[in-house]
């Protein structure tokens, strides 16, 4: 036996970012620094269900007997034996350290702060991101040494790949026993995309130099000019709601035209009086109520779906991502499956209701509907489909939908106004409650559904002191499944609290009866 010991590297990366060049480069460095390496992979099982963890073991050929024995090294990482491990992406730090890979007395950490979000955050009804700041946090706890910032960004900028960003930031941080030119040394031995991934070494080598304690996996939302679209933004709001009603303007006037935009804040401007002299309560009001209005004024219909499939930039933003070369031919197949209930709503509204009333207009277009369609929008039968489909846009506020959407958002306004009267953080819940309906079709049915039932449940209990504590119980739980199962139990809860409550109430004291 010998008092040796290797240095132990765990790299845990997703599909396509470079995990496999990270572990070659960092085996040329350990290679021409004097060490045996060895690395091995245990693929994930898919990119996003699981990254590749490549490991590592540097032995220092200084520390061989001499007899022409060579150690034995590992093929994977085990819990607590692990010196540097290596994360493209926030989550993945996550892992490692739920794994015991990241341990307090031996483990240096490098990770990228930003996020690319797991299928079920993706997926699920409400806002399922995980807190990063709180993965930040338990980071800096389990890691002998954290070194973390957006090298996505870095390698972005520097137009190359973060797994040059990682080995900036091992070099920059000291984490290995090697010197700055021999990981340049390494890149530069590869021959290919030399000069930009040495740009987004450098870049990495800098920050990781900078004071520790500085990362954070959130970003200040960025100030936008009072006016947008050429409708103004009333004044007397704090930055939050000012920053949230530009965005709304914003997104009215793209969606429909300024004059939509104009309705926005003429639907929102009640409240700004009212809630002025709420104080920070009646800003976090005013902030929720421009956010969810926004969105329901600019709900998803097959006009919205339509003009989004054959925007310019999205043509341009799938070429970016597939990494398009010069003279390839791309093929985009959109599946798309109206119902009944989509035709109807496309249509004016006179004429969709009597659609949907009559059974024979419905058994034939639920014939014609009942399989759904590819259409490729590269080609220029499927172009001109959804362009015919997109040109309705100016007949929108006569649709079906348009006027459904609208009396449901002035419902929804008025029950946030009568419950501001009685409780500000009540009616913050009531503004959050409209979130529940989103999308189009069964989605947006389901939330429909979800949102009549909490609000039938809670119209009798305004004046609760609870009331805006299960209000958030029951939004919370309605975003859990898809079919309302978590809802319907936490409303059976409540009410038998408050059956028991309310007998509890009318019970004669007992004390009092035995006085008597």
């Amino acid at each position: 036996m010998t008092d040796a010991k290797s240095i132990n590297i765990a790299i845990l990366a997703m599909g396509g970012e470079g995990g496999g060049v990270l572990a070659d480069w960092l085996v040329r460095v350990g290679e021409n620094g004097g060490y045996l390496a060895q690395t091995t992979s245990v693929p994930g099982v898919s990119q996003r269900t699981g990254a590749t963890i490549y490991y590592l073991e540097l032995f220092p050929r200084s520390a061989l007997r001499g007899d022409g024995k060579m150690p034995v090294l590992g093929l994977m990482p085990m819990p607590g034996n692990v010196d540097l491990v290596a994360a493209s992406e926030l989550m993945e730090a996550g892992r490692a350290i739920q794994r015991g890979l990241v341990t307090p007395d031996r483990t240096h950490l490098v990770a990228s702060t930003h996020r690319v979000y797991s299928m079920t955050e993706r997926t699920a009804l409400g806002d399922g991101r995980v807190d990063a700041d709180a993965i930040i946090g338990a980071c800096r706890t389990a890691a002998l040494k954290l070194t973390s910032f957006d090298m996505a960004q870095l390698a972005e900028v520097n137009k190359s790949v973060i797994s040059a960003a990682l080995l900036g930031a091992i070099a920059g941080s000291q984490a290995l026993p090697f010197p700055r030119e021999a990981y340049e040394a390494a890149i530069r031995s590869d021959g290919v995309g030399v000069n930009a991934s040495l740009a987004t070494f450098s870049a990495a080598f800098a920050a990781a130099q900078q004071p520790a304690g500085t990362e954070t996996a959130t970003q200040e939302r960025p100030a936008l000019a009072p006016r947008a679209s050429g409708v103004a933004v009333p004044p007397g709001l704090g930055d939050e709601a000012r920053t949230l009603v530009a965005l709304g303007i914003r997104r009215a006037a793209e969606y429909q035209d300024e004059a939509y935009a104009q309705e926005y804040l003429e639907r929102l401007a009640p409240f700004i009086g009212l809630t002025q002299s709420l104080g920070a309560a009646g800003q976090q009001l005013i902030s929720e109520l421009a956010r969810q209005l926004a969105l329901g004024m600019t709900y998803e219909d097959t006009v919205r779906v339509a003009e989004l499939k054959i925007r310019r930039s999205r043509f341009e933003r799938v070429h970016a991502e597939i990494g398009i070369e010069p003279g390839q031919v791309v093929e985009i197949v959109e599946f798309m499956h109206p119902r009944v209930e989509e035709v109807a709503d496309a249509m004016p509204a006179a004429i969709g209701r009597r659609m949907l009333r009559n059974r024979h207009i419905r058994a034939l277009l639920a014939r014609l509907t009942s399989r759904g369609r590819m259409v490729r929008t590269t080609s220029l039968r499927g172009f001109l489909l959804l362009y015919c489909v997109a040109s309705l846009k100016p007949f929108r506020r006569g649709s079906l939908r348009h006027d459904r959407e609208m009396r449901f958002l002035d419902e929804w306004l008025d029950i946030v106004r009568r419950t501001a009267a009685i409780d500000v953080g009540l009616a913050t819940g009531f503004a959050r409650l409209r979130n529940l309906v989103k999308g189009y079709g069964d989605t947006c049915a389901r939330g429909h559904d979800k949102y009549r039932a909490i609000s039938a449940f809670m119209s009798d209990k305004l004046h609760q002191p609870s009331a805006a504590a299960q209000l958030r119980i029951l939004i919370a739980a309605a975003g859990k499944d898809e079919d309302g199962t978590a809802l319907r139990t936490e409303i059976g809860k409540f009410a038998t609290l408050n059956d028991g409550n309310r007998t509890a109430a009318n019970m004669p004291d007992q004390r009092a009866l035995r006085t008597g």
